[in-house]
């Protein structure tokens, strides 16, 4: 895919004048964990080299490939401030890794088939960053979720005010990859919880929202590909079932329509284990339709 082809009215970023002379951080680390996943890490790598904003790191952790990633990664190592290839935990493992060796002010997670939406996403989101430290060590952005060839499917990130309480309530609302955490985060609250194999993002986060604050930016920050390990419909219902262990790992109450999501998900992996993909897409994506929410599994993507 041709990452230059989102022009700068696809920017959805908007900085008053005013802010662009503010101080940026000294450093953002963009931080990639990635597992047989060659086909896309090319284009994630190149998001990240293509920023505009001069001060940024990227640190790649490979879980131990066996498909072309190493290959890549050397190919591009003029691109990458440090990457390892080793067999590891699973991602939280892979994440923990790399803050031992991540040296920026603020450190954004990304997978392998997520990237960077433009050129400007570092340079605009910076300012914001310098301001936000005295409110908030965590500030996010938007997330487009897209399918393979670019086509955007759905769009992530609202105001903290109005997504906190679905956030609370055990949404995990598909934005940890638009969002910079501070540093002294981890300080504070400990690095990942690697008992978590999906949800483990939602749980470091609950840990330090529950109580705190979080600063949105209206910029659009990543691009998500459709297809990982939270939207394959095998997965669903252990996402949700992590999700309730981060709620209760909290001192939350997972609620009613949690459970009833986890029913959902149970019925959408039976269906496809009987009927195959295009079915329980279908129903899936019928359903989707009724609640008002945009076609996923069966999307032309148009």
């Amino acid at each position: 895919m041709d990452l230059t082809n989102h022009s700068d009215d696809d920017h959805a970023c908007c900085i008053p004048s005013s802010q662009t002379d503010c101080a940026a951080p000294s450093l953002i680390s963009v931080v990639v964990a990635t597992f047989n996943a060659d086909k896309t890490l090319g284009r994630c790598i190149d998001s990240v080299a293509r920023q505009s904003y001069p001060h940024k790191e990227l640190i790649v952790i490979d879980g131990g490939s066996s498909d072309g990633t190493v290959e890549t990664l050397k190919a591009n190592a003029d691109k990458i401030a440090y990457w390892i290839s080793e067999p590891d935990r699973g991602i939280y493992h892979a994440w923990n890794k790399a803050l031992v060796q991540a040296h920026g002010d603020w450190i954004c997670f990304l997978g392998a088939d997520d990237y960077l939406w433009d050129s400007r996403v570092l340079e605009e989101m910076a300012p914001h960053l310098s301001q936000a430290l005295s409110e908030t060590r965590v500030v996010y952005g938007q997330v487009a979720l897209v399918n393979e060839s670019g086509t955007e499917l759905d769009r992530f990130g609202k105001p903290w005010l109005e997504i906190r309480h679905s956030f609370m309530t055990g949404k995990a609302l598909n934005i940890h990859q638009a969002m910079f955490h501070h540093r002294s985060l981890f300080k504070v609250r400990g690095k990942f919880d690697e008992s978590f194999r999906i949800a483990g993002d939602y749980d470091l986060l609950l840990r330090e929202l529950r109580d705190g604050q979080a600063v949105f930016v209206p910029c659009l920050v990543t691009a998500m590909q459709h297809g990982g390990i939270s939207s394959n419909p095998a997965s669903k219902m252990n996402t949700i079932r992590e999700i309730m262990k981060a709620m209760r790992n909290n001192g939350l109450k997972p609620p009613m329509s949690l459970h009833a999501a986890w029913i959902r998900a149970v019925a959408h992996a039976w269906l496809y284990r009987i009927a195959g993909k295009g079915v329980s897409g279908g129903v899936a994506d019928g359903y989707r339709s009724l609640t008002g929410k945009t076609r996923l599994w069966t999307s032309t993507g148009k």
